[in-house]
């Protein structure tokens, strides 16, 4: 196990929340972000891969600044969360459920979910590990790859099953993974700063970067790529089955998000326009001028859009 000491995290930029942490039942101890009003409407924003709630840090002032709580946590093995070093630590059914302990430890419900990236197969997982928590989603620039025939055609980055016991995967998504088993030393500030629209500064990409100050805190983000519902039998393609099967009876407001700069979830919202039931009849929003991590480049627009989520179909607040 792996803990990163606190003086990583000393003066980074636009990053001043006071640490707050959670023990789980199996002794892991995970950071979150945790602003705002206790008994306001609370926003649980997932981070994916490579990144941690650093990433939310323009969304959470916005969302604090119109009086909503939010709650970013970092997942386990990154950021200031505690750091299996064993990568077979590491599933995706074992993220969900750390994430459903982490909501179980500091009471959360009737919630707003902001998920990207793998935040979205973890997150949205929680519809099945804690039904009710969830009152309202919005989808931002994430996949829930199944592998199955029925993608085909769909994807910008193509994952599906075809004749004859063979999958069609994006070279580019194949590439990307193995850049992230590659890289030496592990850098999450070069994927950041390649997926993104916004030139940033070297203060800001240090601060994606501060977490893994060796090989021996990188489990997490290295393994997670290769997690990837890439074949119809994998994890997490199984997983993300049972979460469609979920959503397809998720009767709140969800919306996408997506930016307009980001191919390798090009095709995604429209999948899941069609598949979930709350996300019928919504006004869906596109986001300009935004790569991959749109908390980045349009991080006030994306809180914009959680604001007017909840505005139009407020929750009463919990005694």
């Amino acid at each position: 196990m792996r803990r990163t000491p606190d003086e990583a995290f000393a003066d980074l930029p636009a990053f001043s929340f006071n640490p707050r942490y959670a023990e789980l039942p199996d002794g892991l101890r995970m950071h979150y972000v945790d602003e705002g009003p206790q008994d306001a409407e609370a926003v649980l924003l997932l981070h994916g891969q490579p990144t941690w709630s650093y990433l939310y840090r323009k969304v959470i002032d916005r969302l604090v600044a119109h009086g909503l709580r939010a709650v970013a946590p970092d997942l386990v093995g990154f950021g200031r969360s505690d750091k299996p070093a064993a990568r077979t630590t590491h599933t995706v059914r074992g993220h969900v459920a750390w994430m459903a302990q982490f909501v179980d430890e500091i009471a959360l419900r009737n919630v707003t979910l902001v998920v990207q990236d793998w935040g979205g197969p973890i997150g949205l997982g929680l519809l099945n590990e804690r039904p009710g928590l969830v009152r309202r989603v919005v989808a931002a620039n994430t996949t829930l790859h199944t592998a199955e025939a029925a993608l085909a055609g769909r994807l910008v980055w193509p994952v599906h099953a075809t004749e004859g016991a063979t999958v069609t995967v994006a070279q580019t998504l194949l590439d990307y993974q193995r850049l992230t088993q590659q890289l030496m030393p592990f850098r999450p500030s070069l994927f950041v700063q390649g997926a993104t629209t916004s030139d940033l500064p070297d203060d800001v990409l240090a601060a994606y970067d501060a977490p893994f100050p060796d090989e021996s805190f990188c489990a997490g983000p290295r393994e997670l790529p290769l997690l990837m519902g890439l074949t119809p039998s994998s994890e997490c393609a199984r997983v993300n089955r049972q979460t469609f099967d979920a959503l397809a009876r998720f009767e709140g407001p969800f919306l996408t998000a997506f930016s307009d700069g980001d191919p390798g979830t090009g095709g995604w919202a429209d999948v899941l326009q069609e598949r979930v039931l709350g996300a019928q009849g919504r006004a869906h929003v596109t986001i300009e001028g935004a790569g991959h991590f749109l908390q980045e480049d349009r991080g006030a627009e994306l809180a914009e859009v959680v604001v007017r989520v909840i505005g139009d179909a407020p929750t009463r607040r919990a005694d």
